[in-house]
């Protein structure tokens, strides 16, 4: 074996190849056909969207896991740990199991150059075929049309949401973002639109390729109730359902495509409406709005986007805290950090604003210029590591306030670190 750590894999990993990320399919699938000529045995649901994949992931995952059938589930970013990405019936897999699959890719790739993120896709992929879950879900990582996930065919497709992130890579406009998403789709195989508002691009290419579209309220409906809420399908139907134990309005939204994904496997998997009521019960995801009870509440999210930074703001505002907002904020430069700060400023107090590694990482110089363009009035301190902003946060918040730490998988993960030690965080899936 190359290497026995799955720390020493990761290294290397990272400097296999000259580019981060270098899109299209050519090259991962060339290794995928030497590696795994017969491919996937396990039904295949693949997600992408800028929002909403990692939820739609995990409560995929609980519902058939309460079904009983074995999961596979491939996700991205980890916030803590690698294996994170690479889940199990909801378990991370062991170092091992890791560092066995990564050596079976760097055998089969002989001279071809891999990324970090097509080494572990591929590795992911290997480890489903070797343990043949009952059905695997693939979060996209980047786009979709050439994302590294898109060479496995999805028995179902979803497209989650639409927004403006990734522009030097998917493209400066909704329809051109939404036509690189709309690449997951198969002909004559369903995908799953989950949000009414999608760019007609989006449209356009099911049309094209003839999938078979399955819209949220054409083809299925959610509507709330006194009693939780009401989904229902072409062929089925589900009452008195209850919200997904993941916090925010939106995911009844992510919550609703999730059972058309159901029901579009249901002549392959039976799901009973236990299951679906005990997996939207029981799902967990870190970092989407995470709640850590104690003397001082923080509030853990990873939005670095307009859209999912709207959602943060209607979550804090819904939660109607009593006492002051306290931010530990840090962005990556790519990301539009004056569109985040514009959305969220009214609701934060102070700013804790923390340098990370990397770089890609914004600055605090200009994070802090982004808030002065913004107008924001809040008091600004400048630290140089999030652990260090989110200790000062944590001494300098009285009685009723909170802390936030959020703007990328990044910032929360390494508060998570600090975290664990010191409270009951469950990171893992």
């Amino acid at each position: 074996m190359r290497f026995s750590s799955l720390d020493d894999w990761l290294t290397w990993q990272s400097s296999l190849h000259p580019h981060e990320i270098e899109l299209g399919l050519d090259r991962v699938d060339s290794v995928w056909q030497r590696l795994r000529p017969s491919g996937l045995a396990s039904a295949v649901v693949t997600i992408a969207g800028t929002n909403g994949k990692g939820s739609s992931v995990a409560m995929l995952e609980s519902i058939f896991m309460q079904a009983g059938y074995r999961t596979g589930a491939y996700t991205s970013p980890h916030l803590v740990h690698y294996n994170e990405r690479v889940r199990l019936n909801g378990i991370p897999v062991s170092d091992e199991q890791l560092c066995s699959a990564f050596q079976r890719v760097d055998d089969a790739r002989g001279e071809v150059a891999l990324t970090y993120f097509e080494f572990g896709t591929l590795a992911a992929l290997d480890i489903f075929a070797e343990l043949t879950p009952d059905l695997v879900i693939l979060e996209v990582g980047l786009g979709g049309r050439l994302d590294a996930v898109n060479i496995i065919d999805a028995d179902v497709a979803v497209i989650t949401t639409v927004a403006l992130d990734h522009t030097d890579w998917l493209g400066e406009t909704l329809d051109q973002i939404g036509a690189e998403k709309a690449g997951i789709m198969r002909g004559n195989r369903p995908v799953i639109m989950a949000d009414k508002e999608l760019p007609s691009s989006v449209y356009q290419h099911a049309e094209s390729i003839g999938a078979i579209q399955c819209r949220v309220d054409v083809d299925f409906h959610a509507t709330p109730s006194d009693d939780g809420w009401r989904w229902e399908g072409g062929r089925q139907a589900y009452s008195n359902l209850p919200m997904p134990a993941l916090p925010g309005a939106f995911q009844l939204q992510n919550a609703a495509a999730v059972l058309a994904v159901v029901e579009q496997l249901s002549s392959r998997f039976v799901v009973e409406s236990q299951d679906v009521t005990k997996g939207l019960a029981s799902v967990h995801l870190a970092g989407r709005y995470q709640l850590i009870d104690g003397d001082v509440p923080v509030v853990l999210d990873v939005a670095h986007n307009i859209q999912a930074a709207e959602a943060l703001r209607d979550n804090l505002r819904k939660r109607a805290a009593k006492g002051s907002v306290l931010a530990v904020f840090a962005m990556l430069a790519d990301k539009d950090v004056a569109g985040v700060i514009q959305v969220l400023d009214q609701d934060v107090d102070s700013w804790y604003l923390v340098e990370l590694s990397g770089s890609r990482a914004c600055t605090v110089e200009q994070l802090e210029a982004a808030l002065r363009k913004a107008g924001s009035s809040s008091r600004v301190s400048r630290f140089s590591s999030v652990n260090d902003g989110l200790q000062a946060a944590m001494a300098d918040a009285g009685r009723g306030d909170s802390v936030l730490v959020f703007g990328s998988f990044l910032t929360v993960g390494e508060a998570l670190q600090y975290l664990e030690p010191v409270a009951d965080v469950f990171v893992g899936a």
